[in-house]
C-alpha cells in the first residue's frame, strides 16, 4: 500500500505520510554515572567531550569529581552489608543473571566498541569474551571458599580453621584499552567474593561502561554493589588511592609515576593494593579464581576439642 497524505471526506487515511517518519528526531541518549543503583549526573555539571575515531559520534562523557567518588564509596560500604550476608550461590545466580541481559544487549555492546574504534569482528569478540567471563565468575561464587580454606594441624587439643572472607570495598581504575572485557574482568572477581566496588571506566573508550550500568541495573544486583565513574584518571585516581573507607584498590595500567603513586596513598589506611598489568585481556590468565583471592582476608579460627 502506498503511504497517502490526502484526507478522504474530511478524515485522515490513516497512514503516516515518509515526510512525517523523516522529519522525526530520535532520542539521544544520555551517558550518566552509576551510583548506588541510580544514574546521576555529576554533581559538577562538568563532562567532557568524546568523539568516535570514525566521528560518526560525538557525546558529552560525565566528569566525575572528588564528592562524586566519595558517594560512590558511601553507596559501596551501605550496600557491602547486604551483598556479603547473600548465601554464595544467590550471588552467582546474580552474576550469572548479569550474563543472560548482556547476551540479550549483545547487538548494542557491539555497536558501541565500534564507535570506540573496534572493528566489528574485534567487537563481537569483546563481547562475546565478556559474557563468557560473567559466566565463569558466576561459577566460581561459591567454590572458591572450598579452595582457599583449610582446616590446619595444631599441636594442641584444638581445631584449627581458616576461611576466606571478603575485603569489603574496593575501588578499582579498570583498563584503558580495553572498554568493554577490562572492565568486566576487573568488576567480576571483586563482586564474586562479596566486596563492593566503586570503578572508574576507561576514560578513551567510556561507551560500553555506561551501558554495562544499564544491564547491573536490570538484574537482581543490589544498588551500590558495583559503582561505575566516568572521567579523567589523572584527577581521580589520588581520590581512589587515598579514600579512608576504601579497604583495598585494584589498579590496571603501565604507567610506572601512577602504580608508585598509589602504593604510596594506600599506606594511608594501610590499603591491600593488587597491580595488574595484563597486556590481553582474552588471555587465560586474565580469568582465574586466584583473582577472587586477591581481595579476600583469611580469618583463622581456633576451636577446644570435645567442646
Amino acid at each position: 500500500m502506498k503511504p497517502l497524505s490526502k484526507k478522504n471526506n474530511g478524515k485522515s487515511s490513516g497512514v503516516i505520510s515518509e515526510d512525517i517518519l523523516s522529519n522525526r528526531l530520535s532520542v539521544a541518549k544520555t551517558y550518566k554515572l552509576y551510583i548506588g543503583g541510580q544514574f546521576p549526573r555529576t554533581e559538577s555539571g562538568r563532562y567532557y567531550e568524546w568523539n568516535s575515531p570514525s566521528n560518526h559520534l560525538k557525546v558529552n562523557i560525565c566528569r566525575a569529581s572528588k564528592k562524586d567518588f566519595r558517594e560512590a564509596v558511601v553507596s559501596a560500604r551501605n550496600a557491602f552489608s547486604v551483598w556479603n550476608k547473600m548465601t554464595a550461590f544467590n550471588r552467582s545466580q546474580i552474576v550469572y543473571r548479569m550474563a543472560e541481559i548482556m547476551e540479550g544487549r549483545k547487538a548494542q555492546f557491539v555497536e558501541e566498541l565500534v564507535h570506540c574504534g573496534s572493528t566489528e569482528k574485534k567487537a563481537l569478540a569483546e563481547t562475546e569474551k565478556s559474557i563468557d567471563r560473567l559466566v565463569y565468575y558466576a561459577g566460581w561464587c561459591d567454590k572458591y571458599q572450598q579452595i582457599f580454606s583449610s582446616v590446619n594441624p595444631v599441636a594442641s587439643s584444638h581445631f584449627n580453621f581458616s576461611v576466606p572472607e571478603p575485603t569489603g570495598v574496593v575501588s578499582v581504575i579498570a583498563p584503558e584499552e580495553y572498554g568493554l572485557l577490562g572492565l568486566i574482568s576487573t568488576m567480576a572477581p571483586v563482586i564474586s567474593g562479596a566486596n563492593c566496588c566503586v570503578t572508574l571506566a576507561s576514560q578513551s573508550k567510556p561507551l560500553p561502561a555506561i551501558t554495562l550500568a544499564e544491564v547491573l541495573n536490570d538484574s537482581d544486583l543490589p544498588g551500590g554493589v558495583i559503582n561505575i565513574l566516568t572521567g579523567f584518571r589523572s584527577e581521580l585516581l589520588e581520590h581512589f588511592s587515598t579514600h579512608m573507607d576504601v579497604n583495598g584498590i585494584l589498579y590496571c595500567g603501565n604507567d610506572e609515576q601512577e602504580k608508585l603513586s598509589v602504593q604510596k596513598n594506600a599506606t594511608l589506611n594501610v590499603k591491600r593494593v593488587v597491580l595488574s598489568s595484563h597486556d590481553d585481556w582474552f588471555a587465560e590468565a586474565a580469568q582465574s579464581p586466584y583473582h577472587i583471592q586477591d581481595f579476600q582476608e583469611i580469618k583463622t579460627t581456633w576451636h577446644p576439642m570435645g567442646v
